[in-house]
């Protein structure tokens, strides 16, 4: 099942959003949260890695 343009237009414009608005609630908390942030980048990098699989799947099997 391949997605038509308007479905990854707004994919990518959601995560891009979500991910603006995830990064600006974490450095406001950033003094608050202490010890408990490190891996907050490398979950953001795999999440990012794991949706250019995805796509980069999509796009091959869909010809």
């Amino acid at each position: 099942m391949a997605f038509t343009d308007g479905q990854l237009y707004f994919a990518i414009t959601f995560f891009v959003i979500f991910v603006g608005v995830m990064i600006y609630a974490y450095r406001s908390d950033i003094k608050k949260l202490g010890p408990q942030n490190e891996g907050a980048l490398k979950v953001l990098a795999l999440i990012v890695f794991i949706m250019a699989v995805f796509y980069g799947t999509v796009k091959f099997l869909a010809g």
